[in-house]
């Protein structure tokens, strides 16, 4: 049985998702960074591989159950999201001179009248309106609707201005402006490929007066299917828009003998369809004019502007975190020191077993070290092992100045897995050996206190995340991003609905 799901599903699922953002818990979401080592192919407890790529190539994470138990493994930290992070977003379409826009139709994809077999396409070949190319964002940040493009002819004058009025330009093009992007807009929710759409609820006092602006149901524009033949010259006034709207009127140019322009004089309101027959221009004057067809184009609900979210599509949410230097060094939660591989998404992990909406948590293991025996220098991604409990991980850093050495664990041979094929926790005062350094260290059993912001007992603190707490809802496997003190990494998750 034919069915679909419509696009305003897609819009009202990207709406809840941004909502949840600001609720209280539950419903609170953390952007995580992990994977400090390379990707590799990896060796199981029970001899058999495992193939994850390369740092070039890494491999698509799967949507399974175990690919959400992986992903603890080697997290390093979490950053809380906040409802100010999130934006509705669509794909991002510059003004650019010598393009050839679509214009906005509300019938994309609906056979066309007479036949059987084709269907409304725009010019580009888009078969659904939010496929077609029928908006622009200018240099000024300003996004505009194509109502008109000349007969499908390339746009050589940028729009500008704020009007709420339609815009023609000298190139025959017509403009519905919508918003302005905020500089905040601008910065966090913009990106090479997306731009943020302005919500009506936090509207600038430009969107504001579009939307006072906006008439349900009007009428600007009218498209010739056919044009006719055999009409007599001029142009013909006075011709009503037919529907269940009132008030809209048009003139219709014949030239030739055939239909040449359609002009809307009067909008009118409350159009969900309308018609204007080749008998009506006849009896403007366009006597023994044979053939006409003309398209009357209906706005959106609301009105041209009156919602742009929905207008343009925004089925996309952007979330935009950043992650600089070490997230202040009151708390260092995020090394500093480490490349990273994977970026999270989770939602409601917990810490220390309860609900959590701390800024940052660091989900590495540490264990603070004691000044004598001197301790060697340890260096990143390498294999520790405690010999006396047969414990092995992987440094992820070692503070020298507080002699700390923090580490993750995995379910893989010579990162986590000890002889037996056992994941043993490192404990007690025994001697840890670098695998590369040759470093060594002995845990300092006496620390039961707050180190650098690092609560150990007897030495040893587990992560401030729980793992394998919440749900894993997004999980992108990339190229090393390497980290530094004084470097911000600025990272925008697209996701879509």
């Amino acid at each position: 049985m034919p069915a679909i799901i419509t696009n305003k599903f897609r819009i009202h699922n990207s709406e809840q998702f941004e909502e949840s953002f600001g609720e209280a818990s539950p419903n609170v979401y953390y952007l995580g960074i992990g994977r400090p080592q390379s990707w590799a192919t990896l060796t199981r407890g029970d001899s058999r591989t495992e193939y994850e790529g390369t740092d070039t190539t890494p491999t698509t994470p799967a949507d399974s159950v175990a690919t959400e138990f992986y992903s603890f493994d080697d997290l390093l930290a979490v950053k809380r999201i906040t409802a100010s992070d999130v934006n509705f977003v669509v794909p991002r379409r510059n003004w650019t001179t010598g393009t050839t826009y679509d214009i906005y139709r509300h019938d994309y994809g609906e056979f066309q009248t007479g036949s059987t077999s084709t269907k409304i396409t725009s010019n580009s070949g888009a078969t659904t309106l939010f496929d077609a190319t029928f908006y622009v964002m200018t240099d000024a940040y300003n996004v505009y609707k194509c109502l008109d493009n000349n007969g499908n002819v390339a746009s050589t004058v940028k729009p500008t201005g704020t009007s709420t009025t339609i815009l023609a330009t000298g190139d025959g093009y017509k403009w519905k402006f919508l918003y302005t992007l905020s500089a905040s807009q601008q910065t966090n929710f913009t990106s090479t490929d997306f731009m943020a759409v302005t919500e009506n609820a936090s509207a600038a006092t430009t969107q504001t007066n579009v939307i006072s602006a906006a008439v349900n149901g009007a009428i600007n524009n009218v498209k010739i299917k056919t044009a006719g033949s055999g009409g007599t010259n001029g142009t013909h006034t006075g011709i009503a828009i037919k529907g269940d709207g009132t008030g809209g009127v048009c003139s219709v140019t014949v030239s030739g003998g055939a239909v040449t322009a359609v002009v809307v004089t009067t909008v009118g309101s409350g159009y969900t369809f309308g018609t204007i027959s080749n008998a009506q221009i006849v009896s403007a004057g366009a006597t023994n004019l044979t053939g006409t067809e003309l398209d009357v184009i209906i706005p959106p609900k609301g009105g041209h502007g009156s919602n742009a979210k929905n207008e343009l599509g925004a089925f996309f949410i952007m979330m935009n975190t950043n992650l600089e230097g070490t997230e202040a060094a009151a708390s260092g939660d995020f090394t500093a020191v480490n490349d990273f591989r994977e970026v999270l998404l989770l939602r409601d992990p917990t810490s220390g077993g309860s609900a959590t909406t701390a800024t940052t948590l660091k989900a590495t293991y540490s264990i603070k070290i004691a000044s004598s025996p001197t301790p060697g220098t340890f260096t990143v991604d390498e294999e520790i092992n405690q010999a006396t409990t047969g414990a092995v991980g992987k440094v992820v850093e070692w503070d020298a100045v507080n002699k700390i050495l923090y580490y993750i664990q995995t379910r893989h041979n010579d990162a986590g897995l000890d002889s037996s094929g056992n994941l043993t926790a490192f404990s007690a005062a025994n001697v840890i050996t670098g695998q590369t350094s040759s470093a060594t260290a002995t845990p300092d059993t006496s620390v039961t206190s707050t180190v650098n912001n690092v609560s150990f007992t007897s030495g040893y603190a587990a992560p401030e995340l729980d793992h394998d707490s919440g749900d894993v809802i997004y999980i992108e496997n990339r190229s090393p991003i390497v980290r530094a003190t004084d470097q911000t990494e600025n990272i925008k998750l697209i996701i879509e609905f």
